[in-house]
């Protein structure tokens, strides 16, 4: 029987959203080796990110969450986002900033890049994403894959230096040189991101 309140239309309905922002792995328990040596740049990319996602949510702009599971395969999203946001610190500090609005899509990945066997690309073309904004965890491995895998499937890829976090500096920012040059991704500040100008060709679709 139906679920009361449940519109199978209205289930199937996206939006079209030329710009897409995709995070990924922002719900994070962060129980690696060496996670101590990332969480408060973490912290800094998610407060930064919290921002850039008020700004485009209040314009349209769908937000897509692409996580890693944990090795989890009988959980749900919603309870790994609890789990972080019930830990302490910045750990659950981020869980928290980035708790998913109901507006929000989640993706699950198994791997490092979001694309790979997931749903992301059919999800993107059903919301005729011509332009990703991608912000997340980490730098060097799962961000720079995901924006790879972007560029190879003709988006246009936005990278916020402030919005991704990586256990070194020299790391991340060296990951971000080569996103701009050899993959012709824009690496600016999320504040330098003009909303406006992403906003007015969403008013057009």
């Amino acid at each position: 029987m139906p679920t009361e309140g449940f519109s199978l239309d209205e289930a199937h309905t996206l939006e079209p959203s030329p710009t897409v922002l995709v995070l990924v792995d922002f719900i994070n328990p962060m129980h690696f080796p060496g996670a101590e040596n990332l969480v408060d740049n973490a912290l800094r990319a998610a407060q930064a990110t919290a921002r850039l996602k008020r700004r485009l949510s209040r314009h349209g702009i769908t937000t897509v969450y692409a996580n890693d599971n944990y090795g989890g395969w009988r959980s749900e999203f919603r309870e790994l986002v609890a789990y972080c946001r019930d830990l302490p610190g910045a750990r659950g500090e981020m869980a928290r900033l980035l708790t998913p609005a109901p507006e929000d899509i989640t993706v699950l990945k198994p791997r490092h890049s979001a694309f790979h066997s997931t749903p992301l690309e059919y999800l993107l073309r059903q919301l005729q994403a011509q332009e990703l904004i991608i912000a997340g965890l980490v730098t060097d491995m799962c961000v720079h894959l995901t924006a790879m895998d972007a560029y190879m499937r003709d988006f246009q890829v936005i990278v916020p230096r402030d919005c991704t976090a990586a256990e070194k500096n020299a790391s991340k920012e060296a990951v971000l040189v080569q996103l701009a040059d050899v993959f012709r991704c824009k690496v600016p500040q999320s504040s330098r991101i003009s909303v406006r100008t992403l906003a007015a060709v969403q008013a057009t679709r």
